[in-house]
């Protein structure tokens, strides 16, 4: 394994803005991770990813061992060769995937039926890391149990035991030493569930730490509180990372308890949907009132869609159906979100970020 070292330049209480070193690259916390789910960002390309400014893209194991394989891509020269990406890139597990397939789960691992064909396919936190290390990630991320909240107590419990027990199997066999492995911390809403995986996963030991199991039901008030019981026993010197949260008001709250990195996929299903992200709240560019509005998506937006195409453009192009219109909101909306990390961490470093997250959240709270 090969430690992510996070060296926090400046803080504002709990919130830090620094770099993350990995074996290949570095890059800037706090972050925006874009989901390339199947080996693209939806809509996107690799040329795309450069432009908006993302240093780290995500892929889904869970997608791409079942289509087209760990192995052809690992032929490939791994996930970022295969998809022409200069960056870094992450893989989840596929547990979150997995588990929403209702599987059979045993202490051993699981066994679902893919989406694509049908067929069957055992899954255990040894096989994750063979799947990650031939996919060729600069950072996998251990098998974990993910439970929809609210859930039994019991139920969490046996969650948490299961994540433990497996990523303390899934280090004892992963062998790259360019690759980092990030172990996960679970336990549900419940305070002192959260804080005794965080423990438990840090005594194991890993190279960075997710915090995983959080917006799968649970209110923003709950997941505030699940993250800040468990965070303060995570090592200040690795990144800490938020799964699967995207939305602005959950971001700056978050990067508020100290958390460094984040993914995932609301962009671009907003963006597909005609919904974007700008100052000013949510915008649905199919309302009628913007077909003759010449102004762009977020008059405060520097990106090039914002620079170069009227809302009265993209709501024609959505209307007619259009795929260009949901690439446009959808660059966008990535585009929107990694500027507003930039804006994170430039607050964070010149002391103002109280200032600018009661202005996030006075729109998005």
């Amino acid at each position: 394994m090969f430690p992510v070292v996070h060296e926090s330049s400046a803080t504002v209480g709990d919130a830090r803005t620094g770099v993350a070193a990995t074996h290949r690259g570095a890059y800037h916390t706090p972050c925006f991770m874009p989901v390339g789910t199947r080996g693209a960002i939806k809509y996107l390309s690799a040329r795309d990813y450069a432009e908006l400014g993302a240093e780290i893209v995500l892929g889904n194991t869970y997608h791409l061992m079942l289509r087209p394989g760990a192995e052809l891509v690992e032929s490939f020269g791994g996930l970022g060769k295969f998809a022409g990406w200069g960056g870094l890139t992450l893989t989840d597990s596929g547990g979150f995937q997995v588990f929403s397939l209702d599987p059979k789960v045993n202490d051993e691992g699981v066994v679902f039926k893919s989406t694509y064909d049908g067929s069957y396919h055992r899954f255990t936190p040894e096989i994750a890391v063979d799947t990650q290390e031939k996919l060729g990630a600069d950072i996998q991320m251990v098998l974990d149990v993910c439970v929809s909240l609210p859930a039994e107590s019991h139920v969490v419990r046996q969650a948490l035991e299961r994540t433990s027990d497996w990523a303390q199997r899934a280090k004892n066999v992963h062998r790259r030493t360019d690759q980092s492995l990030f172990g996960i911390v679970q336990g549900g809403v419940d305070s002192s569930m959260r804080a005794e995986s965080a423990r438990r996963t840090v005594d194991i030991g890993f190279d960075g730490y997710g915090i995983g199991g959080l917006s799968v039901g649970e209110t923003r008030a709950e997941m505030v509180d699940a993250i800040g019981a468990c965070i303060g026993e995570l090592p200040k010197d690795r990144p800490r990372y938020l799964m699967g949260v995207g939305d602005p008001a959950s971001l700056v709250e978050a990067v508020a308890l100290g958390v460094d990195q984040f993914d995932c996929v609301l962009q671009t299903r907003l963006g597909r949907h005609g919904t974007a992200l700008t100052s000013e709240g949510k915008l649905q560019i199919k309302n009628a009132r913007f077909a003759e509005s010449e102004e762009p998506l977020d008059a405060l937006c520097s990106c090039w869609v914002c620079g170069t195409h009227s809302r009265g453009y993209i709501r024609h192009l959505m209307q007619v159906g259009e795929p260009t219109a949901a690439r446009l909101v959808s660059i966008h909306n990535v585009a929107w979100t990694i500027a507003l990390m930039a804006q994170m961490r430039e607050a964070i470093a010149q002391g103002t970020f109280d200032v600018l997250r009661r202005k996030v959240l006075d729109v998005w709270g």
